[in-house]
């Protein structure tokens, strides 16, 4: 067993060594090679050295090289070394995290992380937390606390009872919701489709003052960070005319929230805490290896009421159980790495993590204006959104720029001006890089 871990370890360190010298994209070769790995599966045992071996040698090179400073898409970040050498680590204890009595360091972790990340994302002290997979699943688990408090308010159990005759509940989002966020609306069965739409501004921002009058049972989604832009809708406005009508309100913070652990970011996000609940990932900006969505509500009895579960097997003790705050019950232990992360960057080091990434976009977004393009957003955190001139000439950018291989970018679409480019600035490995995402 060590000498294929360390195998493991020798390739994997390689692996990243090597990413600042190939192709962003892998080659056409690599992808055709990718059959190898298919066929029928094996009569016989295979000696585990040559399984690794295989996957190694052909995997790898058909990897995208997401993982390297000059991977600009997809939102996608790397790891930092800490938190990755963390995962390992975490994956060779193999612990099941949803017990205390199945893991007492992974509950005891994934405690402290939670506090941490709700003092350095400035929400209440008072919030719960949920490890998830990613932003997706923190909507969903969200929104699952805020079905449950808004219909007990309104006298209707739905974990009992579910969503037949129970009192409507209105959603209300704001035009660029992000569509991860409606197919979590749509898993909680309130329907993609059923949401009432509120206008944005130019940035994506929802127009506060475009608010519809609001009666019983509601919940009003909004962004912190647009995902083409960053802009933030408008918190301060949405908080208060909701809480006068005791509506809920949730944030999907995926890329914005963490503005507020950067002093001079922090005015983003103001009002923000005066949400209700909130969803956001840890393998963004905090460079975590995947997955890791996380999720906060501000009254954790209602994170839990959505969640628990009631099993004579299980040894529930007296302490916080973190199965009582998912959506599921066996999982892998994600705060291990981010508690790993955070010690390691501590406040500090996450404040300039932040700042430094921010301040390479405002400096990316200069840099394309001199060169005579158009930037099509005012850069507020790290999206820079660039247009080339028609959509032809733009399409034809960034397919050179992913065929060279020098680095790698995607595109997104801007209503106004057709397809675009869309740089992030990261962090990864101790370097910092632009990227694009799609």
């Amino acid at each position: 067993m060590n000498s294929i871990l360390r195998d493991a370890a020798t390739r994997g360190a390689r692996y990243l060594e090597d990413l600042e010298t190939r192709s962003v994209a892998p080659s056409l070769e690599a992808l055709e090679r990718l059959s190898e790995l298919g066929g029928a599966i094996p009569e016989k045992p295979t000696d585990p050295a040559d399984v690794l071996a295989l996957l190694d040698e052909v995997g790898s090179p058909a990897t995208l090289a997401s993982a390297g400073g000059r991977f600009f898409g997809f939102v996608i970040s790397g790891s930092l070394p800490v938190a990755l050498a963390a995962n390992w680590l975490g994956s060779a204890w193999d612990q099941n995290a949803a017990l205390v009595a199945a893991s007492p360091v992974s509950a005891a972790l994934e405690e402290t992380a939670l506090r941490w990340l709700v003092d350095v994302l400035d929400l209440p002290s008072s919030c719960g937390g949920a490890f998830v997979t990613g932003a997706t699943m923190a909507n969903f688990t969200a929104l699952a606390a805020a079905r449950h408090a808004v219909l007990e308010q309104a006298g209707w159990d739905v974990e009992s009872d579910g969503l037949f005759s129970a009192p409507p509940v209105t959603v209300i989002v704001g035009e660029e919701a992000h569509p991860t966020l409606r197919k979590a609306l749509g898993m909680l069965g309130f329907g993609r489709n059923r949401v009432v739409v509120v206008p944005v501004d130019g940035q994506g921002r929802m127009r506060a003052e475009a608010l519809p009058a609001i009666s019983g049972p509601t919940i009003i989604c909004m962004q912190s960070g647009n995902i083409n832009t960053g802009a933030m809708d408008p918190a301060v406005e949405i908080c208060a005319a909701a809480r006068s009508a005791g509506a809920w309100v949730h944030v999907d913070g995926a890329i914005g929230m963490w503005a507020a652990a950067a002093p001079e970011r922090a005015h983003l996000v103001a009002g923000v805490a005066d949400a209700d609940s909130w969803a956001t990932d840890a393998h963004k900006w905090l460079n975590v290896p995947y997955d890791s969505g996380l999720a906060f509500v501000r009254d954790p009895e209602h994170l839990r009421g959505a969640m628990a579960l009631s099993a004579a097997y299980l040894p529930f003790g007296g302490q916080r159980e973190p199965s009582e705050y998912t959506p599921e019950l066996s999982r892998r232990a994600r705060g291990i790495e981010v508690w790993a992360a955070l010690r390691s960057l501590g406040r500090t080091g996450l404040a300039d993590l932040i700042e430094r990434t921010c301040r390479f976009a405002a400096r990316f977004a200069e840099g394309v204006q001199s060169a005579g393009y158009a930037v099509l957003n005012d850069v507020v955190l790290n999206q820079v959104l660039v247009s080339f001139g028609d959509e032809e000439t733009t399409d034809r950018v960034i397919a050179g720029i992913q065929a060279d291989g020098t680095c790698w970018c995607g595109g997104t679409r801007n209503d106004l001006a057709g397809p675009v480019c869309d740089a992030h600035q990261r962090f990864v490995v101790g370097n910092h890089a632009k990227r694009c995402r799609a």
